[in-house]
Formats: C-alpha cells, sequence, structure tokens
C-alpha cells in the first residue's frame, strides 16, 4: 500500500480524494488545506482519513509515500518541491509549474532523486485518448497531415491567466500523448483578444507547427454560450472525429481523403466507409490514479511524466512570448524524454 496525501481541498482536491480511495493500491492518510474544516467536509464526519493545515507534518510522516497537488499553479513550486526534497513521490495537477525554469527544476529534482514526478494530465487517461494513442502510432491513419481541435463553453474567467494557460493545457498534453515519438511541436504562434475587459485573453487560437511539417490548431474560448469539445485529427490514410459531448459515439474514423499518385500527378477523392469504434467508459482520474500507483511500485515513468508537463510548458510560454508579439512563430523550446 502506498501511503498519499492529497494537498488541496478545493475544486480538484475531492476528486483526487474520491479516486485515491477507490484505487486499491492507495491508502489515503491525509487531506492537507489551509481551511482545515473545509477539508473535513470534503472527508465527511467518520472518515479516518487526517485534516491538516500543515505541509510539514504530512511531509514528516514515514508513512506518507506521495502527494497528489492540487493548489494554485504558482504554489506548485514550493510545494511540489518540498515533498520531492522529503523523498515523496509527486502527483501535480496542471501545469507543471508557473514558467518552464520552475517546472526544469522539479523535474530535475525528481530524477536525481529517484521519484516519480507525474502531471495531472485527465485526458490522457480517457478511453477516447487512449484508443487515439493507439491507433495513431500504431500507424492506422497514416502520416499525420492536421489537427483542429476546439475547446469552448461559458467558462469561469480566471484572474491569474488567460485562456490559453487555463483551457489549451489539455488540447496540448493530448498531442503529447496521442503523437508518435518523432512528432513534437517545434514552432507557435497565437492570437487572442479580450472583448470583455477582463483584463487577460478570453478567446485564443494557437497554430502549432509540428516537426513533420504538418500544423494543429487549437481554439479555446471563455466566453461561448455553447460547450463544444471536438478534435479532428487528418492523416493520409484515415482520418478520426473526436466529439466528447457525444457519449454514444465520442470516436469516428473515416476512411475518406484526398489522394496525389505521385506518377501522374493527379489528385483524386477516396470514399470509404466511417467506424465507430466500441469504447469502455471508464472514469479518467480512476485509471491515472492506477498509473501513478503503478510507476511507483514498478519504478517506471508514467505516460504524463514531468518531462511531459514540461514538453506542454514549453509551448505555452512560446504562446505568450507569440502573443505579445502580435501573433508571430516562436520556437518551441525542446525537451527529450518522451515516454513511449
Amino acid at each position: 500500500m502506498i501511503g498519499l496525501a492529497v494537498i488541496g481541498a478545493g475544486y480538484w482536491g475531492p476528486n483526487l480524494v474520491r479516486n485515491a480511495q477507490a484505487t486499491p493500491e492507495l491508502h489515503l492518510r491525509y487531506l492537507c488545506d489551509l481551511d482545515v474544516e473545509k477539508a473535513q467536509r470534503v472527508l465527511g464526519q467518520y472518515s479516518t482519513v487526517r485534516a491538516t493545515a500543515s505541509l510539514d507534518e504530512v511531509l514528516a510522516d514515514p508513512d506518507v509515500h506521495a502527494v497528489a497537488i492540487a493548489t494554485p499553479a504558482a504554489t506548485h513550486l514550493p510545494v511540489a518541491l518540498a515533498a520531492l526534497e522529503a523523498g515523496k513521490h509527486v502527483l501535480v495537477e496542471k501545469p507543471l509549474a508557473a514558467n518552464f525554469e520552475d517546472g526544469l527544476k522539479l523535474v530535475e529534482t525528481a530524477e536525481q532523486r529517484g521519484l516519480t514526478l507525474m502531471l495531472d494530465h485527465t485526458f490522457a487517461y480517457t478511453s477516447s485518448v487512449q484508443h487515439l494513442r493507439k491507433i495513431i502510432r500504431g500507424g492506422e491513419l497514416g502520416d499525420i497531415q492536421y489537427i483542429d481541435s476546439v475547446r469552448i463553453n461559458l467558462g469561469l474567467v480566471q484572474p491569474d491567466v488567460d485562456v490559453l494557460w487555463d483551457l489549451a493545457p489539455h488540447d496540448l498534453s493530448i498531442f503529447e500523448a496521442i503523437l508518435p515519438d518523432d512528432v513534437h511541436p517545434v514552432e507557435v504562434a497565437a492570437h487572442g483578444s479580450d472583448p470583455i475587459g477582463a483584463g487577460v485573453a478570453c478567446v485564443g487560437h494557437l497554430t502549432v507547427r509540428l516537426s513533420n511539417g504538418a500544423i494543429t490548431h487549437v481554439h479555446v474560448n471563455w466566453l461561448s454560450p455553447t460547450k463544444i469539445r471536438t478534435m479532428v485529427i487528418g492523416g493520409s490514410q484515415r482520418t478520426v472525429v473526436w466529439d466528447d459531448n457525444n457519449p454514444a459515439q465520442r470516436l469516428s474514423i473515416y476512411d475518406r481523403g484526398v489522394d496525389k499518385s505521385p506518377e501522374q500527378q493527379k489528385i483524386s477523392y477516396r470514399t470509404g466507409d466511417m467506424v465507430a469504434p466500441a469504447l469502455v467508459e471508464r472514469e479518467a482520474l480512476r485509471t491515472m490514479m492506477a498509473e501513478f500507483a503503478a510507476s511507483i511500485t514498478e519504478k517506471r515513468a508514467p505516460l504524463t511524466d514531468g518531462r511531459a508537463g514540461l514538453r506542454v510548458l514549453a509551448v505555452l510560454e512560446a504562446a505568450s512570448e507569440s502573443l505579445r508579439a502580435g501573433g508571430v512563430f516562436v520556437p518551441v523550446q525542446q525537451v527529450e524524454g518522451k515516454v513511449s
């Protein structure tokens, strides 16, 4: 049994508590929050899990082997670093840190100490993304030619980050999970607007150029009255449409597209079948918690390891630089070590 403490009883913390308690390999020992009464309410009156406001108390307990951090991004560096230096494995909510430099410090500390550092990139553990990873990396779609992603809804306007930093990490972490090892972002152009005067971009568009020459486009928006969660992934052999709002048919794979004959230099159109694979629906957080436990037990890197979080941070930092520069393409800092 891996002794676990959850740090943060706010919006996401209760979800981590619930799924940790449902994971047989984990034994939840603490819920730590500055508001102890809030933590106690999350746990319930009869819980044997301890509520505390003291991070020092949690980290000093030898029966705590790992922590799951669900605190504001600005606190990720001090909290995660303290946990790593205390010899604890760390699961941290996205983003890894407030900037690339802080994220790199966490990654290097975890690697030096032989500890698991894992990102809660929840979408990477959904049935849909797991299937996309399998068919894309297995070559079923052929070469990736483009990706178009839309993530819009009437969302909570954040006071400290723009819509790109709030919503785009979901899409970028999905790209990180599904793309082959030799395909990665090399430069990004970002555009945004603030039509309500919030002080940060509320509508954002990212164009990310990949190492194989393809481009991906991400549209994120806090102001849309309708919720849309779609992604179109075009390959040289097949195209897949993911509609996350349609539980009856989340994935649709089309054997349709455009071919060019290399001999005759002619364009032809291919019209084939559409297949909707049957997916086993399960809670992504439960799968993610099981992966965290397995990575600790098996002493291996998890799918969404620290370097995966660092690559997402690299794209976000380049996007912010592009936004400040009026939307020009900005190179993405490269991070080696992708989990196969």
